[in-house]
């Protein structure tokens, strides 16, 4: 059995995410492909983990915890999904740095199934944005207390992998950029279902539908139909060309510009986000999808 930890990041799609891949349960399943609605496993994870302690359930008690995830007697690869696995909207950066407890919770969520392959998915986002977004949909805290004297221009996500990739050295990590996901969504869908991209899947336009206008939509579907790609890469080119040619006006951000930075800050941390992703292309054993 493989299980697929999808860790989030919070307010990179990562709900939306997991509405696409609920659509295809009633294909997937048959398949032993198992994607639970979230009522079904993630308070019950919190709880199990906080039981456990660090110690690693016997068999029994794994058979227990995977009885009560999923109601299917043939589950070849489970996949849970909550931003919350790593911490609480308000707790991201209460160990003064970026989901400073990481490598511990990814090692107590792989320990929860010791018998399974264990995969973790993670999407990242400039932290220009990221923070904002982040602190938006916090209640009662300043930008100060949110952040907990971590400096912005610290943050760096290669560390966070490493230090996830390293406390989980059997596991497997797949990371993309969230600003990549009108392009690669259907590849991230593919890479957590774990069926080849020349298989689709529903919900693998639900994304780009917000990227392009309406016209675009339609005709980029007509093509599709009559054009059917080959690969994943063959897609991915289709619908760069239609996102040049039919792109919709840009969406309002998702969280206002904190109060004191300024522009030359925002194109700072932006530059060592894209630094930093080079960083991550070259660490082991990381898959970094990409356009």
């Amino acid at each position: 059995m493989k299980v697929i930890f999808h860790l989030g990041a919070h307010c990179t799609g990562e709900d939306r995410l997991l509405k696409s891949l609920l659509k295809n349960q009633g294909t997937l399943t048959p398949q032993g492909i198992i994607i639970p609605g979230p009522s079904r496993y993630r308070r019950l994870i919190r709880q199990t983990l906080g039981a456990l302690n660090g110690a690693a359930p016997s068999h029994t008690e794994q058979q227990a915890l995977l009885t009560q995830i999923t109601d299917e007697l043939t589950v070849k690869r489970l996949i849970l999904s909550a931003a919350d696995f790593l911490a609480f909207v308000p707790w991201v950066f209460r160990h003064h740095t970026l989901y400073g407890k990481a490598p511990e919770v990814t090692a107590a969520l792989g320990n929860l199934f010791p018998d399974a392959s264990i995969e973790f998915h993670l999407s990242i986002r400039n932290p220009a944005t990221f923070i904002p977004a982040v602190f938006g949909v916090t209640t009662g805290l300043t930008l100060d207390k949110f952040l907990y004297g971590t400096d912005p221009y610290s943050i760096k996500w290669s560390n966070l992998i490493k230090q996830i990739s390293n406390a989980n050295p059997r596991a497997r990590v797949v990371v993309w950029q969230s600003e990549d996901c009108p392009m690669i969504w259907s590849r991230v869908m593919h890479n957590l279902t774990g069926i080849a991209e020349a298989l689709p899947l529903q919900g693998e336009e639900d994304i780009l539908g917000d990227q392009l206008t309406n016209e675009g939509m339609k005709l980029y579907l007509n093509y599709l139909a009559a054009n059917p790609p080959k690969t994943g890469r063959h897609k991915q080119r289709i619908i760069n060309a239609f996102l040049e040619k039919f792109p919709n006006p840009a969406p309002a951000p998702d969280g206002a510009i904190p109060d004191g930075w300024t522009p030359e800050m925002v194109e700072d941390l932006t530059d060592l986000y894209e630094q930093d992703l080079v960083e991550i292309s070259k660490i082991p054993a990381v898959k970094l999808i990409h356009p």
